[in-house]
């Protein structure tokens, strides 16, 4: 068992016989002290007792059954005898008389406690009677699959748009990349440069107006300057001063743009004439919605544009997105703005619905699901002259579902919606799997599931199909 440790102060003439205490072992301690204390008497001056107190008779023999190593320690001070309520036995380690050890062996054993029903459903939020209630567990599960949408929606737009460079300092320093323009649109020219600050550097763009271009408005430059970021919208982030690049082909302060453009919708225009129909249309309903996205948030502000033209329309590739997917689209021009008058929603629709006819218009007449709809839609934004909210919808009906037959036969559009969340979440999950990284046609999808309602479905296929 375990050695016993000498004590420390050896016994005098003066002190009782009672010291020569029995002691026993039990579960891998060594206990002793079991006589009462009353039984040795202080040293006193007076003569040792001759006659010492007889000894217990010795307790019965335990059989220590032992399933795993317990640690071998001193036996404490008397404070393990206080009284209080018992202690828990150790799993797996047992001490039973020899007459009780058979019996123990061969009774029968005791199922383990279940765990507490808290303990199963801590994630769903879910109680023992919901559980009973189909409609409670169908309730939380669109709920955390909601909630899960909207954190990949954020997660994506966060890379997507990337990090802002914020606005120029006097100490940055800057160097032109090109003599020549990376694109030229409609008003402007737009010269890559680098923006340089001790070891941080960001690629920049300078936003030139061509030669005799109408000088935009005050109001509309310093419209763009306060803008929030927005995926859509161009944003500025200063002022390249006067003669800080000698080397510059042009003269004067220009605005410094924080996306370097591609190429304008027109130039892609032309380019994309020998893709295949499918691809050509999804692209174009692509590029139509984020118009339509950038287009809400102004008329959200009481802002109108006085014309929207293919050449003042950039592209821009999606940060960290292959270079196959569709492009991201940048409303550029703010020369020419007013005030949105009162009562007039629709005031971009006429002007999305002429848009859409001249993307339409290069190619042979496609027999596509898709271009269908948007043939459809070019004719309502002129009869209806909806919002830029509302086309925007009709267009992620168009691109997502549901199709003129669900609405046909009355369909709910609340089950819909919960059936199509959840494929989505199973497209995303495959793709990663594979490794693949969402770009930004799951993102838009992504934005649509997660704001979309049966009224808000219903609206846009009114739209689409009536």
């Amino acid at each position: 068992m375990s050695n016993l440790e000498p004590p420390t102060k050896m016994p005098g003439a003066h002190t009782p016989a009672c010291s020569a205490q029995h002691t026993y072992s039990n579960l891998g301690e060594v206990r002793t002290h079991l006589l009462p204390s009353k039984a040795c008497r202080p040293r006193t001056s007076e003569p040792p007792v001759t006659d010492p107190q007889p000894l217990p008779p010795p307790l019965p023999k335990k059989t220590l059954t032992r399933t795993q190593s317990l640690p071998t320690h001193k036996a404490s001070s008397p404070s393990l005898t206080r009284a209080g309520p018992p202690r828990k036995p150790l799993v797996g380690s047992r001490s039973v008389d020899e007459s009780q050890a058979d019996d123990d062996r061969t009774g029968p054993a005791q199922p383990p406690a279940e765990p507490p029903f808290s303990w199963l459903d801590a994630e769903l939020g879910l109680s023992l009677h919901d559980l009973n209630h189909p409609e409670a567990v169908h309730a939380a599960l669109e709920a955390r699959q909601l909630e899960g949408l909207r954190v990949v929606h954020a997660r994506l737009h966060t890379r997507l748009l990337g990090g802002r460079p914020g606005p120029c300092r006097p100490e940055h320093g800057f160097r032109l990349l090109d003599s020549s323009p990376c694109v030229e649109s409609g008003d402007a020219l737009y010269y890559r440069l680098v923006r340089v600050h001790e070891e941080a550097w960001h690629l920049l763009a300078a936003k030139v107006p061509k030669p005799g271009a109408e000088e935009p408005h005050p109001w509309g430059l310093e419209l763009q300057v306060s803008l929030r970021p927005h995926f859509n919208l161009q944003g500025l982030c200063g002022l390249l001063p006067e003669g800080a690049l000698p080397e510059a082909p042009w003269s004067g302060s220009v605005a410094l743009v924080a996306e370097v453009p591609e190429l304008t919708v027109a130039q892609w225009l032309v380019e994309a004439g020998t893709r295949p129909p499918e691809e050509f249309t999804k692209t174009v309903a692509l590029l139509l919605l984020q118009l339509s996205a950038a287009l809400e948030r102004l008329e959200a502000l009481g802002v109108a544009l006085a014309e929207l033209r293919l050449e003042n329309l950039l592209l821009v590739a999606p940060r960290g997105c292959t270079a196959t997917g569709p492009p991201r689209l940048l409303l550029a021009d703010f020369r020419r703005i007013h005030p949105r008058p009162p009562g007039t929603p629709g005031i971009h629709a006429r002007q999305l619905g002429r848009l859409l006819r001249e993307l339409l218009a290069p190619g042979v007449p496609l027999a596509t699901p898709v271009a269908t709809g948007l043939e459809r839609l070019a004719a309502q934004l002129t009869r209806v002259r909806p919002s830029a909210a509302r086309t925007r919808g009709a267009l992620q009906a168009l691109l997502w579902g549901p199709g003129p037959e669900l609405r046909s036969h009355g369909a709910p559009l609340g089950s819909w919606l919960r059936v199509r969340r959840t494929m989505l979440v199973l497209h995303l999950a495959e793709r990663a799997v594979g490794g693949e990284v969402p770009g930004l046609e799951d993102w838009l999808c992504c934005e649509y599931l997660t704001e979309a309602t049966a009224a808000s479905v219903d609206l846009a296929l009114s739209l689409l199909w009536d």
